[in-house]
């Protein structure tokens, strides 16, 4: 095994693993100056060279990264991981990362953190490819199976895969509910559906968590509180046009039933939207600025007590991808970067994501706009998690093992599993699926014709071929900014254009469509002329494949419905699960294969 390194200790009681963490933090906390306090209040974004050493001021890497500065000057011990690289390379980065912390004054351990990164969506403001990690259906896809006991399987292997190289805070579970099915960030959600979402959050949170938070967990920040659904025209609030939240159906109650369920199952952090709530009582500024939703619902209402950490750039304008974007201030744009840091603060929140200021705190506590005591509060809460954790005790993780535990074959063939059974079968015309012969002539679009041609023989020609395997993706519309080209918003429809082409097909051969989910597509006329419908929430080309050549079973069922027409959608009201007229296919839809 690789050797690693002790942890520091001085022989203050902090450092002292027999002590009861109260007495650690409260040990700790007396010998913090103000800027060690305030560098704490801030967790933003890390990159790594892929050989695992850390990214350093000057150097070329995705995100602009000073983590020496950060961690020696700025004084955090929170970072989100951008990125991703060999299991020992991440593992070794995390101990150097850990090397750098423990030279501080106070030797405060580093908490890394992630957005989810085991299965097939791409973006750097929400999620990363799997990569070595094992591959699995996004969270619409294990909505899809309805089975709780896969979630916390789940759960459970993502655990044990972060914790081998140092990840211990998960940026997710996302359980806003999807009743607008325009909005970008669906398919990081378990659907549309209340009760579904409620029962598969607490399974989710007790497979990284388990039942108490400790030393072999990783802490859930449960997102985006109060529920960040009902987007007005399902444009996201990462970006100025998105920016407003509305409930016409009178529906908001209806989207706290989740967090209520992740609380009881003892969700460790929060996370509150960008969202600025419009025609409600409460206050028209973002959810991470409103007190009503932070404090008095959150924290007095729901009785939460854990941490509170603010969605990614509220306080300062930046940089993405060459093109400036302002801060995610909505209802404060007004204010100055530290009037926006004293609001939050005031609200309820612990601590920034996304954020690299800390003296702007120093300035608010010495001016006397903010108590000592108040980011004091803050504080206890962000090194008791340390504590529980486990990080001043044994910071450190072990390369060696990292490679044999990140993507191993049980972990692989779990990933695999779940990606079959989340397949969700909608049409299956003249039972088309199973395929019956062993080896058809095959024509095939959107597929690795590697793969498919393991199933059949391939042919160029449609009018070749016995049958046909086509796959789409769910339509949207370009924008030019370059970072909201990621988030897919906007129409669900097929153009003319883009629809002639497919059901000439359709009407040339059988063809077996597949269609991946990203957001609920309108597709009335595939459905009515393919002769069997797939639909998936990330399966690979072989997935698909296997289950329609019935090697294996699909058992998915629609996490929300499939609208008619983009009239229905825009005549659907954003906060109302399942409010589309006459949906071509309705909430639970699947059938057995």
């Amino acid at each position: 095994m690789s050797t690693t390194p002790t942890p520091r200790n001085d022989g203050h009681p902090y450092q002292d693993p027999s002590l009861p963490s109260s007495e650690r933090v409260a040990d700790l906390i007396s010998r913090m100056t103000l800027e060690e306090k305030a560098g704490l209040l801030f967790q933003t974004m890390l990159t790594m060279h892929p050989d695992g050493r850390p990214v350093e001021a000057g150097e070329d890497s995705m995100a602009p990264t000073d983590t020496t500065g950060m961690v020696r000057s700025k004084l955090m011990s929170h970072f989100n991981l951008f990125g991703t690289a060999g299991p020992r390379q991440m593992a070794e980065w995390h101990n150097t990362l850990q090397e750098m912390a423990a030279s501080t004054r106070l030797g405060i351990p580093v908490t890394v953190s992630t957005d989810p990164r085991h299965s097939f969506t791409a973006n750097i403001g929400a999620s990363i490819e799997a990569g070595a990690f094992s591959v699995w259906p996004e969270p619409t896809g294990l909505a899809a199976t309805r089975d709780p006991e896969l979630v916390r399987r789940f759960a459970d292997v993502a655990r044990r895969e972060y914790l081998a190289v140092g990840l211990r805070v998960a940026l997710h579970p996302q359980i806003d509910l999807a009743t607008e099915p325009r909005w970008s960030r669906q398919m990081g959600t378990f659907g549309a559906d209340a009760a579904l979402t409620a029962e598969l959050v607490q399974a989710y949170v007790l497979g990284f968590q388990g039942e108490r938070l400790g030393p072999d967990s990783v802490a859930t920040m449960v997102k985006h509180f109060p529920g960040g659904g009902p987007q007005k025209d399902g444009e996201d609030p990462h970006f100025p046009h998105g920016k407003e939240q509305i409930y016409p159906g009178g529906m908001r109650e209806h989207h706290l039933a989740p967090f209520k369920a992740a609380i009881a199952a003892g969700a460790s952090q929060m996370m509150p939207y960008y969202g600025q709530p419009v025609g409600t009582d409460w206050e028209e500024v973002g959810f991470g600025f409103n007190k009503g939703v932070i404090t008095g619902l959150l924290r007095e209402q729901l009785g939460f007590d854990g941490i509170v950490c603010t969605d990614w750039g509220l306080l300062n304008d930046e940089a993405i991808f060459g093109e400036m974007h302002q801060a995610r201030a909505w209802g404060v744009e007004h204010l100055t970067v530290a009037e926006r840091a004293a609001k939050a603060i005031d609200a309820g929140a612990d601590q920034f994501g996304g954020e690299s200021c800390p003296e702007v705190i120093v300035d608010l506590v010495r001016s006397g706009r903010l108590s000592e005591d108040r980011i004091d509060r803050s504080v206890r809460r962000l090194l008791h998690e340390k504590f529980v954790l486990g990080l001043f005790d044994s910071p450190y993780v072990d390369p060696d093992a990292a490679e044999e535990i990140v993507g191993n074959s049980e972990f692989r063939a779990a990933g695999q599993s779940a990606q079959r059974r989340s397949l969700t079968v909608l049409v299956n015309h003249e039972r088309t699926l199973p395929v019956a012969d062993e080896r058809p002539k095959l024509y095939v679009e959107g597929l690795d014709a590697r793969v498919a041609a393991r199933f059949g023989k391939l042919v160029d020609d449609p009018a070749d071929a016995d049958l046909a395997v086509l796959r789409l993706f769910t339509p949207y519309e370009f924008r030019e900014n370059k970072f909201e080209q990621l988030f897919h918003s906007g129409r669900l429809d097929f153009t003319e254009e883009e629809l002639k082409p497919v059901l000439d097909l359709l009407d040339a051969v059988p063809t077996v469509v597949c269609l991946n989910l990203e957001r609920p597509a309108v597709i009335p006329e595939i459905a009515e002329r393919s002769a069997a419908l797939i639909v998936d929430f990330g399966a690979s080309d072989e997935a698909l494949l296997d289950v329609a050549f019935g090697r294996a079973g699909a058992e998915g069922r629609l996490p929300y419905e499939l609208p008619r027409s983009m009239a229905a959608v825009e005549a659907s009201r954003s906060d109302v699960p399942h409010d589309t007229a006459d949906p071509v296919f309705p909430f639970g839809a699947g059938l057995d294969l």
